[in-house]
């Protein structure tokens, strides 16, 4: 029986190529370009001495998400959702999850009532785009988390721990890390883990696509993404210093 190829030559372990950049926006309290291979997603974050309405008087802070594909970010231009009028279903089903996702390690009455607000936009896709956003997010929201500090707005680090995503699947019935597009667009099945840095689930979206999964499947998805979240925390301990 001939093994299971994947289209990028890689091992079933191996995730792409992975690069968190700082330093890349001179503006924001925090700015990490995420690339996953020719996957590319600009993260910035900014403060705010406000927080939502429905949170004045709490003594809380927030930490919440917007989401976007640039033009020409695929093969093909789309218009901007802005131009629409409205954002789509996928672009505020994945906000909302690089939102939770941060909460997650985020001590939110550490902030005091100010907001940190992540954009993460996406320059180039090629499957991943909403992992990438949450890896890089973190990191930006690291820095922002920094500046406040510096400025003394913040007396406790209110980080809990570092949070990372990646994708996994079934492609040709192997369980691969870290899909690009060609594997994605045809896998059998596909998974995003969102874990922290010591290794809890924070979330898992998982949908069989082609053919049901098993159980056995599923944890060895779950082990592939152990893996790569943890080398993924390592790079961002590297970016955030």
């Amino acid at each position: 029986m001939t093994a299971v190829r994947r289209p990028s030559g890689r091992p079933a372990d191996a995730m792409r190529v992975v690069s968190l950049e700082t330093g890349v926006n001179k503006y924001a309290e925090g700015a990490c370009l995420a690339r996953f291979g020719d996957t590319h997603v600009l993260c910035t974050a900014t403060v705010e001495s406000r927080v939502p309405s429905w949170m004045k008087g709490s003594g809380r802070g927030w930490v919440t998400a917007e989401y976007g594909m640039l033009p020409r970010s695929t093969d093909e231009r789309t218009d901007r959702e802005a131009a629409r009028g409205r954002q789509g279903g996928r672009t505020l089903e994945i906000q909302r999850l690089i939102g939770r996702a941060l909460r997650a390690v985020t001590r939110l009455e550490a902030l005091g009532e100010v907001q940190i607000k992540l954009d993460c936009d996406v320059l180039q896709a090629d499957g991943g785009t909403r992992t990438a956003a949450i890896t890089g997010g973190y990191v930006a929201l690291a820095q922002a988390c920094r500046h406040l500090q510096a400025i003394k707005a913040i007396t406790e680090w209110p980080l809990t721990d570092h949070v990372a995503a990646v994708s996994c699947g079934l492609y040709r019935g192997m369980a691969v890390t870290d899909l690009d597009y060609a594997e994605d667009s045809t896998a059998d099945a596909d998974a995003n883990f969102v874990m922290t840095g010591a290794g809890a689930l924070v979330e898992v979206q998982a949908t069989a696509e082609g053919a049901t999964f098993s159980e056995t499947e599923l944890m060895q998805l779950l082990a592939l993404a152990r893996k790569a979240t943890g080398e993924l925390v390592e790079a961002q301990r590297r970016a955030i210093g």
